[in-house]
């Protein structure tokens, strides 16, 4: 009698434990890239190619280099030594290297969409990034730092760029508005094309304490170019105070060229001799070194200021 009234107890404790509802699971974290995929980060991922420089870069800002396997289409200073591919291989050359992620811009996936598709037929996660302005860049980092289990890492990145940002912006702050240089910033000469307004260049422009003469100016879809037109450029005439051109693969281009250009004497800033190049990826690329473009911009523009600090790494 006394071995029954023992079990019973334990039969009902058996059942409440059956009852009760199980501890719940906590899901991976996951985003949506911006190509519109869902990418659910389970850990870490430890075998990544990257396709475009600016994704490489930041890894190995984030003290992510040692997880790249192989890197393109073209090489980066921050990453010389590993092993180039390109979205237009084979996909069989990137499998060959066995990565778990492979990082690309969306506008690779929608122009080469049989490759991203043969690597997601492997199983390999495909992640597009590519930061639509300034406004995005701090998420941007942080989903990198996700991906490669840099969470902490990302973070220290962001403010260390809004710390170097704010001390940058605050050695032009006592300058009104209406004394700073107005800018026409070209992105590629031959077209008259400029860039446009929510633009890195722009915002390097910007945060240097410039004003951009082509405010008006309307980007292309999906694109941090505009159209503008000789014409356009013609018209403002003596509001160019410095002509800012990047110069790079995407505009080979120089002074003298600029200089040059049919009607282009008309420009205050080239009559003045204040046209200069900015080095293309320090200003349209997404990475911590826009600081270093906005700290030669703001030097070409307020050459009697003292120089600024370096950039921190």
């Amino acid at each position: 009698m006394k071995a029954r009234r023992l079990i019973i107890p334990l039969l009902a404790l058996a059942l409440l434990a059956l009852a009760a509802p199980a501890a719940p699971v906590s899901a991976a974290p996951s985003f949506i890239d911006d190509a519109g995929q869902e990418i659910v980060v389970s850990g870490p991922y430890r075998r990544i190619v990257s396709l475009y420089p600016a994704h490489t870069d930041n890894l190995v800002d984030l003290g992510a280099g040692h997880l790249l396997v192989a890197a393109g289409p073209s090489p980066t200073p921050s990453a010389p030594d590993l092993p180039l591919v390109s979205y237009r291989d084979d996909p069989e050359r990137v499998m060959a290297l066995n990565p778990d992620l492979v990082l690309l811009r969306p506008m690779v996936a929608q122009v080469h969409p049989q490759f991203v598709a043969r690597l997601r037929q492997f199983g390999v996660t495909v992640a597009c990034l590519q930061p639509g302005g300034a406004a995005e860049l701090y998420q941007y980092w942080r989903r990198l730092g996700l991906l490669a289990g840099r969470q902490a890492e990302a973070e220290a990145l962001c403010a260390r760029f809004e710390a170097d940002l704010a001390a940058l912006s605050a050695r032009v702050a006592h300058i009104p508005e209406a004394q700073r240089p107005r800018v026409f910033f070209e992105s590629i000469h031959r077209q008259f094309k400029t860039f446009a307004p929510d633009a890195l260049a722009i915002f390097a422009l910007t945060a240097a304490g410039g004003i951009n003469a082509a405010a008006d100016a309307q980007g292309l879809r999906d694109s941090a170019i505009a159209e503008y037109g000789h014409e356009r450029v013609l018209a403002l005439a003596e509001k160019v105070d410095v002509y800012l051109a990047q110069v790079g693969t995407m505009n080979r281009v120089t002074v003298e060229e600029i200089a040059a250009t049919p009607g282009f004497q008309a420009l205050k800033a080239v009559r003045a001799g204040r046209v200069h190049l900015i080095d293309e990826p320090l200003v349209s690329r997404p990475t911590p070194r826009l600081i270093e473009g906005a700290r030669r911009i703001q030097a070409l523009l307020y050459p009697d200021l003292p120089p600024a600090p370096e950039a921190r790494p």
